[in-house]
Parts: C-alpha cells; structure tokens; sequence
C-alpha cells in the first residue's frame, strides 16, 4: 500500500457519489499547491485509469515543458504528481469519446463538489485544462488566465486545452498559459 493512501481515498471521497463513478480516480491528497481540473475522461483514459492518457493529449508534455514537473511523466505515473504537489480531478465524471458528447447534466453538483475539493485540501491554485472545464463547472465563459472567482482562499486559472481536438492552438500559446500558471506567485498575478 502506498504511503499516504488512506488520506487520497479521504481526499478522492471529497466530492461525494458523483467522483465515484468516474473510470478515472482523482489524484488529490492533504496538502498540494495545484489542482488540475480537466473537463472529463475520454475512452483512451478510461481504459488506462489515467488522466490526459491520449498519447496525442499534450498534457505531460505541457507540464513538463513549463517547469511544473521535473521531467516528462508518463499518464501511468500521475500518482507521482502528488510529491510535486500536483492534483488532478475532472468537472464531469462520464468518460466519453469527446467533451462534445457531454451534456448539462454530466455537470450537476460539479461546482459544489470544487468548492468541497478546495475547502478541505486548500489548494493555493485550481487550474482548469480549457475553458470549457471551467465553464461545465459554474456555467460562466472565462478567458484564458487568473480569474475574478475564488474559492475560498484558492485562486482559479485557465488554461488552453490540451486536447487533440484543439490542435488549431499552437504549442507555444498553450505553453506560454502553462508557464504562466508554473509563475502565479504569492500575489496571486501571473506573468505573461
């Protein structure tokens, strides 16, 4: 059993009976800085139980590429996220073959459950992977960066998706967002 796994099954049941059916588990413990919130699983992550499994999901790379991870991790070696104070979670539960299959409904009780998520792991920063994770979650359109809304002491940024399906944005805008996220510093003002 790995050290630390009583507190992640505590942290994951944080959002209750909608985080349960996800084929994906939440990577969130006591304690991280970040938390990643990705819209929700497509089929090549929930046949790997991973986040951002696609090989052609810019995720990892993106990661690494900005400073936020030491080295580029493989979807398989997500739980090593948490050393880094790194947390990954999904707005909507159902896997499905494309964020366009979801519906309204796949996002009910999603806010609720990030508020949960951010009163009691306390993150210093959510960061949601495209604008249409953050928009599932509280039904606003954000631009790409800091946003106005917190919760409670947890500031919420956006970045690009790191989606195939969103190859149209270049690498290099979707790593300057990744950076400027890595650079979100105590006073909570990012650089670009």
């Amino acid at each position: 059993m790995r050290e630390g796994e009583d507190e992640l099954a505590a942290a994951g049941n944080v959002g209750g009976a909608a985080a349960s059916v996800s084929a994906v588990p939440d990577v969130l413990a006591p304690g991280l800085r970040l938390v990643f919130v990705g819209i929700n699983p497509g089929r090549a992550s929930a046949a790997a139980a991973a986040h951002f499994a696609n090989p052609r999901n810019d995720f990892w790379r993106l990661l690494h590429g900005s400073g936020l991870a030491p080295r580029l991790l493989e979807p398989q070696e997500q739980w090593e996220l948490l050393d880094l104070g790194i947390g990954i979670t999904n707005a909507a539960p159902r896997t499905t073959p494309g964020s366009g299959d979801l519906r309204a409904a796949d996002f009910v009780g999603s806010a609720a459950r990030l508020e949960r998520i951010a009163r009691d792991l306390r993150p210093a920063v959510m960061a949601f992977v495209g604008k249409e994770a953050y928009r599932g979650a509280f039904g606003e359109r954000p631009t790409l960066g800091l946003q106005e809304r917190r919760l409670g002491d947890t500031e919420l940024f956006v970045v690009p998706s790191t989606s195939p399906a969103n190859a149209a944005v270049p690498w290099a805008d979707r790593l300057r967002w990744f950076r400027a996220l890595a650079a979100l510093g105590e006073d909570g003002r990012a650089t670009l």
